[in-house]
């Protein structure tokens, strides 16, 4: 079962263009994140040759998760930090389930409260799945957003978020700050600050920084195009233990080799085979085929040291990519419990720098054998879009900011003594800013075997995150598999278009002097 919405879109894989080959093809896949992973599944699960190449020493990006310890020696599970699992990630779901075919290794989260700093708290507990009758149901028992401002919008202006058309959405929208158009459809301050800025700075950057655009596609996605809700599920223990791990082992069995604790420098052109790919340790590895799965930072220095890739145009629109203000996660090992009623997961808005606190005790493994060995708790604490200041009084300051706002919103925190805490200061996410849609590079390149993929990449579907970095990755293989003569793996997503003609038709002519922006590569 791919998921519960009935209008669940297939986007069926193409039709094998090319013949198959007598020898199998080998495929380097850069980078062992999300993308990497989903691509390397699906070339592998078609019997291509994949070596996957990750410059950390355990599987990368999100897909990160290692051991350390806590001062008195006790190991402890770490990883990349929260990461919300929606209904809605079907591509990404369908590559965990892999190694998880019912998703047992998942929890579903029963509330996902939003609190801003005047104590006003909305919940999408018990809301109908099916738009508009969960945003009519959100906003009749909101306190931020009741049902009389509904009136006061400038609902031609607002159309766009209601009938959301993937790509049209950025030819209407690119070219505004999320900020500036909540602004003109005047969306009330407080659900501004309680709703979309808690969904923007998931992407990790502030409304002013990113793109109207994704805004109201993010809206589309999660909210008025799905019917799956806006509950999510975690991972029932440490993210390698519960997801990656398996699928790395999954691979393997597939003949898939992963080296990890290696750095692609540079990928050249010709070699015995198409490309010849160099590491830190001055091996070289010829391949077939290319994927570049990597980070914004990763991928622009490699095309940067890789002079024979591409043409001038599209090297230069992978240097244009940028990544999103820094952001912090702070894991604590609290010597005393947090109170019974308080949610697995809370998202803050307008209380910097706190964005959100999960209890990972609630539904972690590892975090609740510690928590009950020895009565305590394991929160953690994320704090996104960051000054780009990396002093130690800066970052100092903004951990006892944090602990500030944690004791602030759960009092009884405030007595207990911090057991252990691992802090994460990372900037490696991409920048979905202003204007940046019509130039962001595509999975397909102009060399038809080098391929990209990761959360960064430009697809025009309705995804999102680490869904975007799935469907990437799957995308990827998909393009590789056609030309030699092989089968596909079938994409889904929420509905590309808004749910009901009649919003789409009015957008449609709210819009339709946007200037058309220029096709992707």
């Amino acid at each position: 079962m791919i998921g519960h919405d009935r209008r669940i879109v297939r986007h069926t894989a193409a039709r094998p263009v090319g013949s198959a080959r007598r020898t199998r093809p080998h495929v380097v896949v850069v980078g062992a994140g999300i993308a990497g992973l989903a691509a390397a599944t699906g070339l592998a699960e078609r019997g291509i040759g994949v070596e996957v190449i990750e410059n950390q020493e355990y599987l990368g990006g999100r897909a990160g998760g290692w051991t350390d310890a806590l001062p008195d020696g006790t190991p402890i599970a770490v990883n990349r930090g929260f990461h919300a699992f929606f209904r809605q990630y079907y591509n990404l779901r369908q590559l965990l389930r892999r190694t998880d075919p019912r998703l047992q290794r998942m929890t579903g989260v029963e509330d996902y409260p939003l609190v801003d700093a005047e104590g006003r708290r909305d919940s999408f507990r018990g809301l109908p799945r099916t738009p508009p009758w969960n945003a009519l149901a959100f906003a009749a028992r909101s306190r931020t957003f009741p049902l009389r401002e509904l009136r006061r919008l400038d609902a031609r202006a607002a159309a766009p978020l209601a009938a959301v058309s993937i790509p049209a959405i950025y030819e209407w929208l690119d070219h505004v700050d999320a900020e500036t158009f909540l602004q003109q459809i005047e969306f009330p301050v407080a659900a501004r600050h309680l709703a979309f800025e808690v969904f923007s700075r998931s992407f990790f950057a502030p409304p002013a920084q990113m793109s109207a655009a994704e805004l109201a596609a993010m809206f589309h996605i999660y909210f008025l195009g799905s019917s799956e809700g806006l509950l999510f599920d975690v991972p029932t223990s440490n993210y390698d233990t519960a997801l990656w791990s398996p699928l790395r082992e999954y691979l393997e069995s597939h003949g898939a080799r992963i080296r990890t604790g290696s750095t692609v420098t540079r990928v050249q052109a010709g070699g015995d085979r198409t490309f010849r790919i160099h590491d830190d340790a001055g091996s070289v590895t010829d391949a077939d085929a290319v994927v570049l799965a990597t980070d914004v930072a990763g991928l622009r220095r490699i095309v940067a040291d890789s002079p024979d890739l591409g043409d001038a145009q599209w090297r230069s629109r992978i240097q244009a990519l940028r990544s999103a203000p820094p952001f912090l996660v702070h894991r604590l090992w609290l010597d005393q419990p947090v109170a019974g009623h308080r949610p697995a997961f809370l998202a803050t808005g307008g209380m910097p720098p706190l964005d959100n606190i999960s209890v990972l005790d609630r539904y972690e493994h590892q975090a609740r054998s510690w928590a009950e060995q020895h009565n305590g708790a394991v929160l953690e604490l994320h704090a996104y879009a960051l000054p780009d200041v990396r002093t130690p009084e800066f970052e100092r300051e903004t951990r006892m900011r944090l602990l500030a706002r944690l004791h602030e919103l759960y009092p009884e925190t405030a007595v207990a003594r911090i057991v252990g805490e691992h802090v994460q200061w990372r900037q490696d996410c991409p920048l979905f800013g202003v204007g940046d849609h019509a130039h962001r590079p595509a999975v397909r390149t102009p060399h038809d075997k080098l391929m990209l993929a990761g959360d960064g990449i430009r697809i025009d579907l309705p995804v999102a995150l680490m869904e975007r970095a799935a469907t990437t990755g799957w995308a990827a293989a998909n393009a590789l598999l056609a030309q030699w003569g092989l089968r596909g793996h079938d994409l889904y997503t929420v509905p590309t278009t808004g749910r009901h003609a009649v919003l789409r038709r009015l957008a449609e002519r709210t819009m339709s002097k946007a200037a058309p922006q220029e096709e992707s590569v």
